[in-house]
């Protein structure tokens, strides 16, 4: 019996003993862009078919706790390097009447309108109706995803800390 390849995407990098690593980063890989598909169909099946995915996203940061955020605090909440990338979003929100500026003193802050809420809803509605449901046929314990969850954000921590030193080099 042969010994079981792993599945990659660079194989060259799935060197004796990084075979398990070079399969999870496959698999983020995969995830990230299904993830990313899910996000912008959910929305279009909302209601909202000309957003992106980082759109997506930032309408609901905007719209989390009915708080009004800094776009720093966005980008920091959902880990964007590219400040420019979210401020166009959120520009394009605007524009779109789902989010609104609000000034205070030198600072912007943005808040959802009542049309970004109702986007939001929505899409909570879709999500139920598309994904959990689907998830719940899986027959996956309860506590599976949130322990999954929990080691998503160990192991960023993990490539955020491989990061800086590989920029130190």
């Amino acid at each position: 019996m042969s010994k079981r390849k792993p599945i990659v995407s660079s194989a060259h990098l799935a060197q004796p003993g990084s075979e398990g690593l070079s399969e999870f980063e496959y698999g983020l890989i995969v995830v990230g862009g299904a993830f990313q598909r899910w996000t912008v169909r959910c929305m279009a099946a909302a209601g909202l078919k000309d957003l992106n995915h980082l759109d997506v996203l930032v309408l609901h940061s905007v719209n989390h706790r009915d708080r009004d955020k800094r776009a720093a605090d966005i980008c920091f909440v959902l880990g964007v390097e590219d400040t420019h990338t979210v401020t166009y979003a959120l520009k394009k929100l605007v524009r779109l009447g789902l989010v609104k500026r609000l000034r205070r003193g030198k600072e912007s802050f943005f808040a959802a309108t009542k049309a970004g809420r109702e986007a939001c809803a929505t899409y909570a509605e879709v999500r139920e109706a598309c994904l959990l449901q689907a998830l719940d046929a899986l027959g996956l314990e309860a506590g599976a995803i949130e322990e999954t969850a929990g080691r998503l954000r160990a192991l960023s921590g993990l490539y955020d800390q491989a990061a800086r030193a590989a920029a130190s080099l």
